[in-house]
């Protein structure tokens, strides 16, 4: 008996590759998912139906209608390859093409193909299609798909269940920022040398090394609400009253112990002058007045000032002439805040200071802790008072180390992540 004719090749171009690895390794897909996305790429080797069989130990029947299936569908795949849509609309393109077909019953109103379009002008701006709006909405986009004639018709509620597949949200937006250093080598080296401080903060701490996270939260606004807040109970969720009464806006400056996660020697005043910042660092190195101290802090220029070089002399008795303090503005380490910080930041003193690079918020402890407080406390507050205010936060900060406290888990250590 002669054998049968070659089956058609499958040829994946490297996206479908990657898609299909990712199904695999990926927890939450289906048994289903993951065995027909080994079943083509094992096709892809050049093997046929037999072959592939034997080692996934299918039945070659399986292996040759699931290869049917994606060539059927390999035109498609490509097409919208071209187009270039986002990851979730192409992975969602990948998993249809190896689900189950449709039972029988009333056929699908559109194809994969003209869903993954409609995902597709979801991720374009609307100006390029003469609409001066700032973003999509379904009514909108229905409207601009049935005009490109992508389909006959559409709803807006169809189009919105797309997006939704797509996990395709054009109504909201987020804020981000990355930090464009004008020296990456540089930049690199800030960053290791916080981190590094962070993963041995266990260690110089039991040696007696105080580490802080330093920063201070501004415009805290001490707001009462005119009417009282109506409770939460069954079927009802809290009701503050829209109403308000401003108060003043305090500023609090914090202290996070790296190693023991508390917060310590906390100041709050209504500026955050250089001389507020110094009198908060004062009180800070007067909880171990004779110990050693690492305080990371921000760029900004008050961590920098006159007052801190004279404060960090004064309590560590370093010895300087005139001309080595030199005038602000003019010369020696007063010169300007680049002479500053290098005399702040000198690993010979018992107290020195860590500067986190320009936009890097995310490398100090404190702000993610100023989240804390914001949601634990701040967010649906009421104060008669800016002295309430800081009455309850100095309450809330002495809660927090009794019953929250503990240190962050820092495992970024100032390197590309690498998978």
């Amino acid at each position: 008996m002669s054998p049968g004719p070659e089956p058609s090749p499958i040829k994946l171009t490297e996206r479908q590759k990657i898609t299909l690895a990712q199904i695999i390794r990926r927890q939450t897909a289906s048994q289903n998912l993951v065995r027909r996305a080994n079943i083509i790429l094992t096709i892809a080797e050049g093997m046929n139906n037999q072959q592939a069989g034997q080692r996934l130990t299918r039945h070659r029947e399986t292996i040759r209608i699931w290869r049917g299936r994606w060539l059927k569908a390999t035109p498609t795949l490509l097409s919208v390859e071209k187009e270039k849509v986002g990851p979730p609309a192409w992975l969602g393109l990948i998993e249809r093409v190896l689900s189950d077909a449709p039972r029988s019953g009333t056929p699908a109103t559109f194809s994969p193909e003209q869903i993954v379009q409609i995902v597709a002008v979801a991720g374009e701006k609307p100006q390029l299609s003469g609409r001066p709006i700032r973003h999509w909405t379904p009514r909108e986009l229905a409207d601009e798909v049935s005009q490109r004639k992508r389909v006959t018709t559409i709803s807006p509620r169809s189009v919105g269940r797309f997006l939704d597949e797509a996990d395709l949200k054009p109504h909201l937006s987020r804020y981000w920022l990355n930090a464009k250093p004008d020296d990456p080598e540089t930049f690199a080296k800030e960053i290791k040398t916080v981190c590094d401080v962070y993963h041995q903060a266990p260690q110089l701490h039991q040696e007696g090394v105080s580490i802080v996270s330093t920063d201070e939260k501004t415009g805290i606004q001490a707001l009462a609400r005119k009417q009282p807040t109506k409770p939460v109970k069954p079927g009802q969720v809290e009701l503050p009253a829209f109403e308000y009464i401003r108060h003043g806006t305090p500023c609090l400056f914090a202290n996070f112990e790296v190693a023991t996660g508390k917060i310590m020697a906390p100041t709050l005043g209504n500026t955050r002058t250089e001389e507020d910042f110094a009198n908060h660092i004062a009180q800070t190195m007067a909880t171990n007045p004779a110990g050693k101290w690492i305080i990371i802090v921000d760029q900004l220029n008050t961590h920098k000032s006159e007052r801190l070089v004279n404060l960090v002399i004064k309590a560590c008795a370093i010895e300087l002439d005139d001309d080595s303090l030199g005038v602000k503005g003019k010369s020696g380490i007063l010169e300007s805040m680049i002479t500053r910080q290098t005399f702040l930041a000198d690993k010979n003193h018992r107290i020195r200071f860590v500067y986190t690079p320009k936009h890097t918020s995310w490398l100090n402890p404190v702000e993610i802790w100023f989240s804390i407080l914001v949601r634990k406390l701040l967010k649906r507050a009421s104060f008669t008072s800016t002295e309430d205010m800081a009455q309850r936060i100095l309450d809330f900060i002495e809660y927090f180390n009794k019953t929250m406290a503990k240190p962050f888990k820092w495992t970024y250590k100032g390197k590309p992540l690498v998978a």
